[in-house]
């Protein structure tokens, strides 16, 4: 039976999940995996806190390096989340020679470099599995299953609060702010919602997601962001109307060696395999080479989801005989021989305020047209209000940059426009 001693940076909800996992699987992992798993020490703010999960008082310090210095403990689980100090910390175990499991997106996301080094540095390991999409194994299938494709692209619903806010909209024609709040009232969305909202979440999974997609590092500064905050219970019933269903979608591609990275809400036709994924589910569509399309759904957020990933990268740090890391180069910056695409190719919903007069359709069409911009469907919506009419074009596909140069060249004095949004097949 092999011992194994770890200590817990931090102890929330997720903490918590562990913990119960670890008490309650005892028998299941010495019979399967042969192990004795063993917390020693839980980092905690304030050890007179109360806690929902049952760990003794005796466990809990405010002092960290307890953890880092402890000779016995040989896995460090982070779970403080944010960059700081959560990144230092894991780096500091790192050095002192302790593998790290971690959950924590934004820490990996912005220092990976730094924390492979660290692990590098002294043959020990680093194992984030959590901090993608929860319990769905999206890092060991890019990382394991999948290391004879080359992946062309994925899409990914990566962020359950947005998808969740998104799914009411669609399913109840509610308000995006009414939803918001209930979301909140109900625990699924933050008191504080900007980093789902406003799609920072979802492009941290998406760098790590990508850049093992790739095999290159895809800094987080080079995903193009843009959230959901400005989408309207009218955009997604007309896009309804049209046969789509919207989404916030983490999109990566790669054609030799351009690549396009990006978060935004995106209508993709109902028939799409991601257009059924509701709720605060997540899911990650992709296409390698050899394995074609395929998708994983399943919980991408919550305390025992995200628990299940964590135990298993524990007992997977805990047997293995060789820790593994990405072979690209990773480091801060991406590879100077890869070029980052700003200029994608897409359709596009827009939808516009024009003035009731004879004529009108035919300017907003040279307008598109002095682009290169053509439109594949048109459709009136509503009534006149204030003299002007609802229009509602969806494009055929063209570059990013002619759209906005052609939506810059209206005149606000003929159409306004109340919404642009992206189209994916």
């Amino acid at each position: 039976m092999k011992d194994v001693v770890i200590g817990f940076l931090g102890c929330g909800n997720v903490g918590g999940g562990v913990w119960k996992l670890l008490e309650d699987f005892q028998k299941e992992l010495a019979h399967r995996d042969n192990l004795r798993i063993r917390v020693k020490k839980v980092l905690v703010r304030d050890v007179n806190k109360s806690r929902t999960c049952a760990v003794p008082r005796e466990l809990l310090t405010t002092d960290v390096s307890e953890i880092i210095n402890d000779p016995e403990i040989s896995i460090v689980v982070e779970f403080m989340g944010g960059e700081q100090p959560a990144t230092e910390y894991m780096i500091r175990a790192l050095r002192a020679g302790k593998t790290v499991v971690t959950a924590n997106k934004v820490a990996v996301a912005l220092n990976w470099h730094r924390l492979q080094a660290a692990a590098q540095e002294t043959n020990v390991g680093l194992y984030y599995e959590a901090s993608v999409c929860g319990a769905i194994p999206i890092i060991d299938t890019l990382n394991h299953s999948l290391q004879a494709n080359r992946i062309h692209y994925l899409m990914g619903i990566i962020n359950g609060t947005t998808n969740y806010i998104l799914s009411r909209m669609y399913d109840k024609g509610e308000d995006y702010n009414a939803v918001l709040e209930d979301a909140k009232r109900l625990g699924l969305a933050e008191p504080n919602p900007a980093s789902d909202v406003e799609g920072f979440d979802a492009a941290y999974k998406l760098s790590i997601m990508s850049s093992l997609a790739f095999h290159a590092r895809i800094p987080f500064s080079k995903v193009y962001v843009e959230g959901i905050t400005h989408v309207t219970a009218m955009d997604i019933a007309c896009g309804k109307e049209m046969g789509y269903v919207l989404k916030l979608l983490a999109i990566a591609k790669r054609d030799g060696d351009s690549i396009e990275v990006r978060v935004h809400p995106t209508f993709i036709p109902t028939e799409h395999p991601l257009a059924q994924v509701n709720g605060s589910f997540n899911a990650v569509y992709l296409h390698g080479h050899a394995c074609q399309e395929m998708m994983l759904q399943g919980r991408g957020a919550g305390d025992m989801p995200t628990a299940s990933a964590v135990v298993g990268d524990i007992i997977h740090a805990s047997i293995a005989d060789v820790h593994v890391h990405p072979t690209f180069a990773n480091k801060a910056d991406a590879d100077a021989t890869l070029a980052f695409e700003d200029n994608w190719r897409s359709r596009y919903f827009v939808r516009i305020s024009a003035v009731d007069k004879p004529g009108v359709l035919a300017k907003v069409a040279g307008w598109f047209a002095q682009e290169n911009v053509s439109i594949a469907t048109m459709m009136q919506k509503g009534s006149v209000e204030d003299g002007r009419v609802p229009l509602i074009f969806i494009t055929h596909e063209a570059p990013e940059k002619a759209m906005q140069a052609a939506l810059a060249a209206f005149d606000p004095a003929i159409c306004t426009v109340d919404s642009m949004i992206r189209v994916e097949k």
